[in-house]
């Protein structure tokens, strides 16, 4: 027989074994915690590391420019609308907070106002990347650098269409900040954001990349923004954005902002998009874009089944210039353009931008869509002409009285008040405000030249292609409004 177990023994046994195993877990916990704050401290060494190595280049500029002032009962003194004057004010804000109408109507006198902003040397002899709002008209632009020097810098070239700018100090053996690749940077990456927010140099904040190929943000004529969530304030502008490997990415431009201050979303303007333009204005003290001479919309739904599309992906043609690059290469209204190059286009944005970049006298293939069919089509682009302002954004769409359409004819008188020729169209004489016409944002004055792909001189011919229409309830109209014409889609729900 075997003999009975001690049972005061047995639990002592238990109990080390127990606590062995809680002692060798606590040890495993405490480890691995060493190892993750070891892994944090390595994080924020390499963080501390880039900064380091990059910020000698990243500098504070300071300009003087003279503007209108009020002269007060005091003397000349401080001028309470210098805030609204500030060109950050304007950009955060708009434009309708610039120069504030002056009370009691006294006489404006001119007066020397400071700002301030960042930038970045890419140039051992001095050249600097910065925004053209921070040194725009300026009548003297001052560079501090890290290690307090100051020179004073002179304007190389600017292009307000995209913000950037390029200066120049007479400096050498300068430290240079190097470039990086922002077509390969990652939504999530981690960024470093480095300027001189309210004046206070070298500030550094940390983020992600939270979005790419922002546009539409009404900032710049020609945007393809980087978001980030790395704080930035008034001050930052032009200042770069860096990654992970302190190369530049990005140029610090704008924010969104209710309050004038930081909200967690910034833009910047990617450094190949920046390399480009540096270059043009090194060389040329000026940019060169090119040019394909048509009137482009996006793509919507409506849209993509009118002109038997299988997405909305792509850009339309409402109109093409006479003699431009896209009328000699036989471009046709109605055509949807869905890839460059083979590279697919999503919207108008990126249509413009890559045409924009694209250097005069380059040849291109577009694939396009023509009446259900791909094509290939060779384009030559051209300059885009000194003359070229923003394209007019109408917003022409419409279809007879049911959908809330007064029309008549365009008669001789008519076509040479609103600058038509005669017979051109149907002149619309009156939009109904809560209207499928209305709701779209048709206009009096507008002209209808194409219901549903065919051309009309009068209501006459209008009423005959609506009358033939396999969809009563739903017209493609192309709606002229001076130069420019577009495609639009109506329905009666």
């Amino acid at each position: 027989m075997r003999p009975t177990a001690n049972p005061v023994r047995h639990t002592l046994v238990t109990a080390f074994i127990v606590y062995l195993a809680l002692f060798l877990t606590a040890g495993s916990v405490f480890a691995g915690d060493d190892e993750n704050i070891a892994l944090l401290a390595r994080s924020a060494k390499a963080f501390a590391a880039v900064v380091k190595k990059a910020g000698p280049a990243v500098v504070h500029i300071k300009v003087e420019k003279s503007v209108q002032a009020v002269r007060g009962k005091g003397g000349p003194g401080p001028n309470p609308y210098d805030f609204f004057n500030d060109p950050l004010f304007e950009r955060f804000f708009g434009p309708q907070f610039k120069h504030p109408q002056i009370p009691g109507g006294q006489q404006p006198r001119r007066f020397k106002q400071q700002a301030a902003g960042s930038g970045f040397i890419i140039s051992s002899d001095g050249h600097i990347l910065t925004n053209n709002h921070v040194v725009e008209d300026a009548d003297k632009i001052t560079v501090r650098l890290d290690d307090e020097r100051e020179f004073e810098a002179e304007v190389v070239g600017t292009d307000p269409q995209s913000d950037v700018a390029l200066i120049k100090i007479n400096g050498k053996n300068l430290p240079t900040l190097p470039l990086g690749n922002s077509d390969k940077l990652e939504v999530g990456e981690w960024v470093i954001a480095i300027g001189s927010p309210f004046e206070l140099n070298q500030t550094v904040t940390v983020g992600v990349v939270s979005a790419k190929g922002r546009n539409r943000m009404g900032i710049n004529d020609y945007e393809n923004f980087i978001q980030t969530d790395a704080a930035i304030n008034p001050g930052n502008s032009g200042g770069p954005l860096l990654n992970i490997r302190g190369e530049a990415i990005g140029i610090n431009t704008a924010i969104f902002s209710r309050s004038g201050g930081y909200m967690g979303i910034g833009f910047a303007i990617p450094i190949n998009m920046a390399k480009n333009i540096e270059q043009q204005l090194l060389k040329h003290g000026k940019v060169t874009r090119g040019w394909l001479g048509v009137m482009i919309q996006d793509v919507d739904k409506d849209l993509a089944k009118s002109f038997d599309l299988d997405t909305t992906q792509g850009v339309l043609i409402s109109g093409v210039t006479e003699k431009s690059p896209a009328e000699k290469s036989g471009m046709k209204q109605g055509d949807v353009i869905i890839a460059i190059d083979e590279k697919p286009l999503a919207n108008v944005a990126e249509l413009r931008n890559a045409i924009a970049m694209t250097a005069p006298e380059t040849k291109i293939i577009l694939t396009i869509i023509r009446d259900g069919k791909e094509r290939k089509l060779p384009v030559t682009i051209g300059e885009q002409p000194s003359d070229f302002g923003s394209v007019a954004k109408q917003s022409g769409k419409s279809p007879l009285g049911k959908m809330g359409l007064s029309l008549q004819d365009l008669t001789p008188e008519l076509a040479d008040q609103f600058g038509y020729r005669k017979d051109q169209g149907v002149l619309i004489a009156g939009v109904e405000p809560d209207s499928p016409a209305g709701r779209v944002g048709l206009q009096a004055g507008q002209l209808i030249e194409e219901v549903n792909k065919t051309p009309v001189k009068n209501l006459n011919q209008l009423q005959q292609v609506l009358a033939k229409s396999k969809n009563p309830k739903q017209v493609l109209l192309r709606v002229r409004a001076g130069e420019y014409s577009q495609y639009v889609v109506l329905r009666v729900e």
